[in-house]
């Protein structure tokens, strides 16, 4: 059981870790590694550096100064997070045989803004309309009916084992893209690894165009690209977005109990300086909860 987990690696989720753990609290920090400042070659406008500082650097030294102060860091994709019996959280990550899971008392949603819409023509035609992007949330709805799960990774593949119990079939659609090894082996799932033109319908998701003419009846469609995000994770727990940035209070904590979230995924000024504060605030206010709850 751990006070804190963080969902997130980069300056708000890091900057969190150090504040939760200097107070004496146990935290655990999952991240797959992969962030948007990543990409940065060259930062300029960040207080304290007199020469310029590549992104990939700045984040190898915000883990080491983690790990320094005994912050537990593990290199994993969380794919799922879940409401416990006893008012605690349950987070899941991929692993190639058995998925892993963790408890946490309260979680920091820090994975930065979300980049996994998918660019096919029909998929904002057809939100709410037969296109999910949450399988716990959503499953119900598609009982004995055939769906299909846009993606290719450990995200997709915890969103399938979501909706095989429920429904009559599901259809993993890889876009084109290679596929990772399926862990369920069961009957009611097939892959189609074709290139999507476009979903179609009336007022809802009816079928699948291919690049090759050929075309796929479905009732549902569950988008799970990528990586799962902050507001994939939001939108499954229930919490308020708004514009697709998740909503927090003057805490840094969102409508759902114990769940904050820092840095880009909340909006605003897009910038390193916002995800430190941001993740300093989340922090602190962690540590006056659990400090009032212990």
């Amino acid at each position: 059981m751990y006070d804190t987990i963080i969902i997130g690696g980069g300056p708000a989720g890091i900057t969190a870790s150090l504040y939760i753990k200097r107070a004496g609290f146990n935290v655990l920090v999952i991240t797959k590694g992969e962030s948007a400042l990543n990409k940065a070659k060259k930062i300029e406008n960040y207080y304290g550096f007199e020469k310029p500082i590549s992104g990939r650097v700045l984040i190898e030294n915000g883990e080491k100064q983690a790990k320094a102060l005994g912050v537990n860091i593990l290199k994993k994709e969380v794919i799922g997070i879940k409401y416990t019996n006893d008012n605690n959280y349950e987070v899941i990550t991929a692993n190639q045989t058995q998925n892993e899971r963790y408890i946490a008392k309260t979680i920091v949603l820090a994975t930065g803004a979300n980049r996994n819409k998918p660019n096919i023509k029909g998929v904002q035609e057809y939100e709410g309309k037969g296109i999910s992007y949450c399988a716990i949330c959503d499953a119900a709805f598609y009982k004995n009916k055939d769906v299909a799960v846009l993606g290719n990774g450990e995200y997709a593949i915890g969103e399938i084992e979501e909706l095989l119990p429920v429904v009559k079939s599901v259809t993993m659609l890889t876009d084109g893209q290679e596929h990772i090894e399926n862990r369920s082996n069961n009957e009611k799932l097939k892959i189609n690894d074709k290139k999507i033109r476009e979903f179609r319908g009336d007022n809802k998701i009816e079928e699948i165009e291919f690049e090759d003419n050929s075309t796929e009846k479905v009732q549902g469609i569950f988008i799970a690209q990528g990586t799962a995000s902050s507001l994939d994770f939001a939108k499954k727990l229930g919490a308020r977005i708004e514009e697709n940035y998740i909503i927090v209070n003057a805490d840094m904590e969102t409508t759902i109990p114990n769940v904050y979230a820092a840095g880009d995924c909340t909006g605003g000024i897009l910038q390193i300086s916002k995800a430190v504060y941001e993740g300093t605030k989340a922090g602190l206010s962690i540590i006056n909860k659990l400090r009032r709850n212990n």
